[in-house]
């Protein structure tokens, strides 16, 4: 049987830059197993599946060329994008319903936000056994003068070990050990590594994604990594605001730059959610078979 892909670029910055996602609609019927097929053949970081929901808006499932995953910020953003620009989801809000709960999705213009949930953070001192910082460093090519901040993992929905560098030029030496960060990443529970730094202007911080436990090498926009990144600089870096602009994809081979705006949730001074968002663009429509 024929399926339709829609390649929707998401967080793309004034229009070009990005991150792809495939969207496939209708999608009721396929098992999880062609699902993942589907995936693999698309070959994009990750696929989104839509079907008819009694609970919410829209079921949304998420499919990387090796695996199922409850969360994803792009492909999110992509596929509501791609709705509301045919009509077929109208504002200014909706839901998506995931393997891990509803998520709110609030719509405006030509951007699409998603619900995130209020951060965890686990750090050095509750690491695994056989587990260090200095490991993690390692596995980016880094060494503990070279790094900012102690790694840190946290989670807003999805978990990422966020890994801070002094400057965005370091960045671009990063030397990562995929095969090294897949493994410590399985041992978190973590969909991967976001490595960033502080910048001036309007953007607060600079970043790159290395999720290759879940078949990713690198990804140009990671809408469920920039959550728990805004999170981390309010709560730990001091920066206390609620909205910020995150970019990222600007450091692979090729350049795709990206812009993810945060926007938290506060409660009394504390975080209690947030919402992740940008604007996305059609890029192509392919047939896999």
């Amino acid at each position: 049987m024929a399926h339709t892909v829609n390649i929707v670029n998401a967080f793309v910055d004034e229009g070009k830059g990005g991150n792809p996602a495939g969207v496939v609609l209708d999608a009721d019927r396929l098992a999880p197993a062609e699902k993942l097929r589907i995936a693999q053949l698309v070959g994009l970081s990750e696929t989104a599946f839509v079907s008819r929901s009694q609970v919410a808006g829209i079921k949304l499932e998420f499919f990387t060329p090796s695996r199922q995953i409850a969360h994803c910020g792009h492909a999110t953003i992509a596929t509501f994008a791609y709705l509301a620009q045919h009509g077929l989801v109208t504002g200014p809000e909706t839901s998506k319903e995931t393997i891990d709960g509803i998520r709110r999705i609030v719509l405006r213009g030509e951007a699409a936000f998603m619900e995130q949930l209020a951060p965890t953070y686990l750090d050095e001192a509750g690491f695994p056994p056989g587990v260090s910082g200095n490991r993690i460093l390692a596995s980016l090519g880094l060494t503990p003068a070279r790094a900012a901040a102690s790694p840190c993992v946290v989670g807003t929905g999805n978990r990422f070990v966020l890994v801070q560098v002094h400057e965005e030029a370091q960045l671009a030496a990063l030397a990562p050990d995929r095969r090294e960060i897949a493994a410590l990443s399985d041992i978190f529970g973590a969909i991967g590594f976001y490595v960033f730094a502080l910048t001036d202007g309007e953007f607060a911080a600079s970043a790159r994604m290395f999720g290759p436990a879940y078949g990713i090498e690198e990804e140009a926009a990671t809408g469920m990594a920039a959550g728990p990144l805004a999170c981390w600089l309010y709560d730990r870096a001091g920066l206390r605001r609620q909205d910020f602009l995150i970019r990222q994809g600007a450091y692979m081979d090729p350049p795709s730059p990206s812009r993810i705006a945060v926007e938290l949730k506060l409660e009394d001074g504390r975080i209690a959610g947030l919402f992740a968002g940008g604007t996305a663009k059609v890029a192509s429509t392919v047939t896999v078979m």
